[in-house]
């Protein structure tokens, strides 16, 4: 450890759950290399890192940015007074924090804490999640040491001799997915012998994917098959509604499932979007999965991930707006097919980086140690 003084590790970015916890992953990673170094994170105000980042036991300060609206609104205008006062807010971030390294880990308030800290001459290392790199990371290519990505083939975005392939950190407990299913079963009131299909479209649900199985309801009327469906808090009573009026009993609805390694444990099969923290923990888990990626994100990033996996025979993708026409057949023909189940989790499984969080880590201390 630095005898003189404890290193000092800058950490930018947020918005989702897809961003804060790899960053609290990244952090929790160092500290056990180094447990006397600090931490500062910094984020934006009202997003998720603000809560989350203190209950993991960080540091953390908020920055007024916003995301920019593609369309035309007023929005916009308070988009550059936030940027600015965030711009302004960041110089004094780096310049009362000092910090040896700053990590970017993506999300909204990556990109002015980042920069800030570029121009103060303070190393920078950024993540990409994605298979297609955003316009922020881009930029801050410019000014990065290292570039630590989960994809192959990312010199398209980035300069190939920055570039090291680490992988997206994954929640720790799910390393240690039980083998035991009978836990997750009794958990969610399933039946044993019976094939389970998880449907999960994120914390707050996805529209589509909760239309597409409802929609199928008639075919899901089976006494092989169960289906454990994490429809979203926004979505659950038109939900819980539609199943009721269907009268099967082998559907189980959740608005939330918060033991998500006892849904992972359960499935024979996965039905997901295909946000990058989400395929990275799928990769982990090497169970069979359908991926329905969002149209609604930037660069159309998900069905670019998507596609990098189905290029591997790693996946099956269903595109959002075919959805409902050819989700729950395309569910009931792979279910079926115990063959292209094993070859999808077999393919799947060598994506997994189960280390990520760490040779990130090792990343970092590479440059505070260069410093």
């Amino acid at each position: 450890m630095n005898s003189e003084k404890p290193y000092r590790v800058l950490i930018g970015g947020g918005g989702t759950g897809g961003h804060v916890f790899p960053a609290i992953a990244i952090a929790d990673a160092l500290k056990e290399m180094e447990p006397g170094m600090e931490f500062l994170f910094v984020g934006a105000l009202g997003r998720l890192e603000m809560e989350k980042v203190p209950e993991a036991g960080y540091v953390i300060e908020g920055l007024p940015v916003a995301g920019f609206q593609r369309r035309l609104t007023l929005k916009n205008v308070a988009f550059f007074y936030k940027l600015l006062m965030s711009m302004i807010y960041s110089r004094r971030i780096v310049r009362h924090f000092n910090p040896d390294v700053a990590v970017g880990v993506g999300g909204y308030a990556s990109g002015p804490i980042l920069k800030a800290a570029a121009r103060k001459q303070v190393p920078v290392l950024i993540q990409e999640q994605n298979s297609y790199a955003g316009v922020t990371n881009r930029l801050l290519a410019r000014s990065a040491c290292t570039i630590c990505v989960a994809y192959e083939h990312m010199d398209r975005y980035f300069p190939a001799e920055r570039i090291v392939l680490t992988g997206n950190p994954v929640r720790r407990h799910l390393l240690e997915i039980i083998e035991d299913q009978k836990k997750g079963l009794d958990e969610f009131g399933l039946d044993d012998g019976k094939k389970v299909c998880l449907v999960v479209g994120g914390s707050l649900g996805a529209r589509t994917l909760n239309q597409s199985i409802s929609e199928g309801l008639d075919k899901l009327d089976r006494n092989d098959l169960q289906v454990l469906w994490q429809c979203g808090k926004y979505y659950q009573g038109e939900t819980e509604e539609s199943v009721r009026r269907s009268g099967l009993k082998n559907i189980r609805v959740l608005p939330f499932i918060s033991k998500m390694e006892h849904a992972y444990a359960v499935a024979d099969l996965i039905i997901s979007r295909a946000g990058a923290i989400t395929i990275s923990e799928l990769c982990i888990i090497g169970k069979p999965v359908i991926l329905v990626p969002s149209p609604n994100v930037a660069e159309d990033h998900q069905t670019r991930n998507a596609e990098a996996l189905v290029s591997k025979s790693a996946a099956l993708m269903v595109l959002d707006a075919q959805a409902k026409k050819q989700l729950v057949d395309q569910m009931l023909r792979l279910m079926e097919n115990e063959q292209q189940k094993q070859e999808l989790s077999k393919n799947i499984r060598r994506l997994g980086i189960p280390d990520a969080s760490e040779r990130i880590a090792n990343e970092v201390m590479k440059i505070v140690k260069q410093k």
